[in-house]
């Protein structure tokens, strides 16, 4: 998505997403479960909806805590399907609510999402679909694939000559570290 380091600087909301999260490696639960959701979100619509409505999102599904979320009922389905200020699609609000209640399994057995990922790398892009298929649902290849890079696991989120990049660069992601130091950091 290198087109992204072109037009996000100096934008209100691509801007700080591009220059400060985009592409750098990520550990925590939390942040990890929301950068998730939020590419769950986004199928179909453009990055930007997203980003706006971000904070309501976070505030309307309790920060993305996966254990509050994952006791989700009807009731807070109902709740978040009349908050104009999120993306009121059932199917995206229930795969979320369903992923969480995964992930919390999932984090069970490897200590964590980061210690999961971090198991499974390397991996090709396909691979990591068909894993993630498996694993989670609403899983689509450029879901996979904007999150993995998201958080560092993939490479493409900026060009060389971004100055983001060489800040990425310099925490050595995944993607650079075929040893894959985020996997002694997270077990």
């Amino acid at each position: 998505m290198s087109w992204y380091c072109d037009v996000a600087p100096g934008h209100p909301f691509h801007g700080p997403y591009h220059d400060g999260e985009y592409g750098f490696p990520l550990t925590d639960e939390t942040l990890l479960f929301e950068r998730l959701s939020l590419e769950i979100m986004q199928a179909g619509l453009s990055w930007l909806i997203v980003l706006k409505k971000r904070p309501a999102m976070v505030a309307a599904f309790d920060g993305f805590v996966p254990a509050r979320v994952a006791a989700y009922g009807e009731a807070d389905v109902a709740r978040l399907m009349a908050d104009a200020g999120i993306i009121r699609n059932r199917r995206k609000i229930l795969s979320i609510i369903e992923n969480a209640g995964r992930l919390q399994e999932l984090s069970g057995r490897h200590g964590s999402f980061a210690a999961w990922i971090a198991a499974h790398h390397p991996r090709a892009k396909e691979e990591w679909v068909r894993l993630f298929r498996r694993t989670f649902v609403f899983m689509g290849g450029e879901i996979v694939n904007e999150f993995l890079m998201s958080i560092g696991v993939l490479p493409g989120a900026h060009r060389p000559d971004c100055p983001a990049f060489a800040r990425i660069a310099a925490l050595v992601p995944p993607w650079m570290d075929p040893e894959c130091k985020m996997a002694r950091s997270v077990l």
